[in-house]
């Protein structure tokens, strides 16, 4: 039987010189057959990774005034050591690169920050392919050039407010002019990122903006991606997550818009040769648009976030439009297998799409490769942050603040999925069933603002920290220390290296890179342990963790208990092989891994090939010109849609009506091929005399004109029908929803109205019974 149990993948690192080098040796093969690439990798993101400010200088803003002249002794000699970062560089916000801007322009670029491990890992790929990043502006801010005349110590005679200077404002993109988009479009184009610029000898990265009006943007993002896909691809409905009404169709415009958007700007930038990666749930009707435009384009789609179950799924009322844009590409790619099993699932459930023998899915011909590949970070980058200097002095004062208590550390978005209030439960448990600890651990939890902020959630949180401490504290330990807000860069890696025990415990989660942050923190300290949660999309790589089920308070209380008095010599065992996982299994090789991927799709037979419709005034020329012509058409699918009852499988008026015209012409000779028996055949096309038939597949043919019927079957043997009979009355009482449908010279079983999963399982048993047991003793053939 099938397994459904996530496949285990050998513990051997990963190596990114050996995945590369895979990559270069498939696109040699590529090139040596005929096939052409161009080098580039085109990404298609949501965001463009730079922040984009457009500088206005209104006339009333007076200059500062003039510097006085310094005397050459007040100058500070120049250090001659490299200065240490600043020790206040936020987590969210780290130490920000120098805006870039030039004298005959009002834009500054500077970076954006967040998704990391995303833009490492595409960075990456700057080292063997040119790169084209391609996403929106995000909002346009007028950044102020002047500052107001009380920061220079100077009386103000402006009539313009002193607020005016200091506040950002969004400028509206209809009022960016034609000229000025050129102008940003030229200074993305030459951008260089700090991750650009730290590749050694790397190949050109260029970023193209994408314009969207105001009002589709954030319907698109605040409105459908974060109120009806972000909460159903973690396992919540809309109403779940709305303060208010809401409906799951209200933004549905604006995200169709947006995906239009996009598509038409990558078939803009595309050269024949191109590798597409379009990335996650902002933009999946992108594929299917791209494979409308550019049919013969290599494309693959990687999820970010979880996919959930079909059960899940099939409440979205668009559900069957977002499988099809996903279906466009050639590769679909998750972070867990589980993940991908789940969209595989609900494109058989929902759209009632075969899966192939590869585990692909079927769609009129063009087959989606389905694959999975967990994200990772950028461990060099990380290794280097925990070397900052600022870390040393706080992770001192954290121990002399703890001393003699272990510390258990949290760090996660105050947001109702990453489990914060069921982490505080299970502590709260911890406490209760191992009452040892009250005194001796405590747990620093830090929740960072979430992009919606939620005030119930929020004051939840506050009242069970209050609680816990109320129990279980007293005037000289408090429990639970919980700080919400962003904590800087120092403070961050401080807090992970001091840690006695890791706990994080998401209810659904993508990539978190908080777990592998710190196992690498933990390098150079303690090698402690970390409760992870087994519904994160990193945890099958994590093994060695102490996985659990958020949900369940006492797995989790039992799991924390364990960590904290786990003996030294399993802490350095298991804290080396996630230590190796975290090195090897990182943002680089994740992007490399894709590279790879989406190559071997091309060439094969997974690679869509679209018939291109022949031209409407070409096609009626050579028909008019034509002295004979010959149709064979099919019924199912062609005359008739394919419905789940096959009796209710009947051709429109308009059919029939075409069928009559063309049958009259004596230079046409129409025949219909199919699968039905003769009866049912007379029964809904024999009025129409100029038709010929081919029942059965062939095994009963009515020619054009004629009344009787050709038995092509009557010399045959057909005793083996009743052998087949039996072994598909077996599976029809194991099936449900199952029927047999039995003609003159074949036999089918029809598992439609089943189960999709079930059926095709037990048609694939069947099938294999029938080849090695039956048919080869007598002159059949099982389909």
């Amino acid at each position: 039987m099938d397994s459904f149990a996530e496949p285990r993948r050998p513990a051997t690192p990963v190596s990114l010189a050996a995945v590369r080098e895979q990559v270069r040796k498939l696109e040699t093969d590529h090139i040596a057959n005929g096939i052409p690439l161009s080098g580039r990798i085109i990404h298609v993101c949501h965001y463009l990774p730079v922040s984009s400010s457009f500088s206005s200088r209104p006339s009333d803003l007076p200059s500062p005034p003039p510097t006085p002249p310094t005397a050459p002794s007040d100058i500070p000699a120049s250090p001659t050591e490299p200065t240490a970062p600043p020790k206040d560089a936020s987590l969210e916000q780290p130490q920000p690169q120098p805006a870039q801007t030039q004298e005959d322009t009002n834009w500054v670029l500077s970076a954006r920050h967040g998704h990391s491990a995303m833009v490492s890992g595409i960075s990456s790929l700057a080292t063997t392919h040119e790169q084209i990043v391609i996403g929106w502006t995000g909002d346009i801010t007028s950044a102020p050039t002047t500052l107001p005349p009380a920061a220079y110590g100077a009386p103000s005679a402006s009539t313009v407010p002193e607020s005016a200077y200091a506040t950002p404002s969004k400028v509206p993109v209809k009022d960016i002019g034609e000229e000025d988009r050129r102008s940003l479009e030229g200074l993305l184009a030459k951008y260089r990122s700090r991750e650009d610029v730290e590749i050694e000898g790397g190949q050109q990265t260029t970023y193209v903006p994408v314009w969207l009006d105001d009002t589709e943007a954030h319907g698109h993002y605040e409105g459908y991606c974060k109120q009806t896909l972000w909460p159903l691809f973690h396992y919540l409905l809309w109403q779940d997550v709305a303060t208010e009404y809401a409906s799951a169709d209200a933004h549905w415009g604006a995200y169709n818009a947006v995906n239009e958007v996009f598509a038409k700007r990558v078939a803009e930038v595309y050269k024949p040769g191109d590798l597409i990666w379009v990335h996650d749930y902002h933009l999946l009707l992108v594929p299917s648009m791209l494979r409308q435009a550019l049919p013969e384009v290599a494309l693959g789609l990687f999820m970010h976030t979880p996919f959930p179950s079909s059960e899940i799924f099939r409440c979205l009322p668009r559900r069957k439009e977002i499988l099809d844009g996903m279906l466009g590409a050639n590769l679909i790619c998750f972070q867990t297998y589980s993940y991908s099993r789940h969209f595989t699932s609900s494109c058989v459930r929902v759209c009632g799409y075969e899966i192939t023998a590869t585990g692909g899915i079927d769609v009129a011909g063009h087959v989606a490769s389905i694959a999975y590949c967990p994200v990772g970070v950028d461990a060099d980058r990380v290794a280097k942050d925990t070397l900052r200097p600022g870390i040393q002095p706080k992770l001192e004062a954290l121990r002399a603040l703890y001393e003699g208590k272990k510390i258990i550390v949290g760090r996660d978005k105050l947001d109702v999925v990453k489990g914060v209030v069921q982490k505080l439960r299970a502590f709260e448990k911890l406490l209760h069933d191992y009452p040892q600890w009250i005194g001796h651990v405590v747990l620093i939890q830090v929740t960072s603002p979430a992009l919606s902020d939620s005030p119930k959630l929020e004051r939840q949180v506050s009242e069970i920290v209050a609680h816990i401490n109320g129990e279980y504290g007293s005037l000289d330990f408090i429990p639970v220390h919980h700080y919400h807000q962003t904590i800087k860069k120092d403070e961050f890696y401080a807090l992970l290296s001091v840690a006695d025990l890791g706990v994080i415990t998401p209810l659904r989660d993508g990539m978190n890179t908080t777990s592998m942050e710190f196992v690498l923190a933990q390098g150079r300290t303690k090698k402690s342990p970390l409760v992870l949660s087994e519904f994160m999309g990193i945890s099958s790589n994590m093994a060695d963790a102490l996985q659990v089920n958020p949900w369940n308070l006492v797995e989790v209380a039992a799991a924390m208990h364990r960590g904290l008095t786990m003996a030294d010599d399993e802490k350095a065992r298991r804290h080396a092989t996630l230590y190796d996982t975290a090195r090897t299994h990182t943002s680089h090789t994740w992007a490399a891994t894709l590279a790879k991927l989406l190559l071997q799709q091309i060439g094969g037979q997974n690679t869509a090939k679209m018939t291109l419709p022949m031209p409407k005034d070409r096609l009626e020329a050579q028909y008019r010109t034509a002295k004979k012509r010959l149709f064979l058409l099919d019924y199912d699918g062609t005359l008739s849609p394919i419905v789940r009852v096959p009796s209710q499988a009947t051709p429109s008026p308009q059919t029939l009506e075409a069928l009559e015209n063309l049958t009259k012409d004596p230079r046409n000779v129409v025949f219909i091929i199919s699968g039905r028996d003769g009866a049912f055949l007379e029964q809904h096309l024999g009025h129409i005399r100029g038709l010929g038939m081919s029942a059965e597949h062939g095994g009963f043919v009515r020619e054009p004109g004629s009344r009787e019927w050709t038995n092509f079957t009557e010399n045959l043997d057909m005793e083996w029908m009743g052998e087949v009979l039996e072994i598909f009355k077996y599976y029809t009482e194991r099936t449900t929803g199952s029927h047999i449908e039995v003609k003159k010279s074949s036999i089918t079983w029809h598992y439609r109205s089943a189960d999709p999963e079930w059926g095709l399982f037990q048609c694939r048993q069947c099938q294999d019974l029938l080849e090695n047991n039956l048919a080869r003793k007598r002159p059949i053939e099982g389909k």
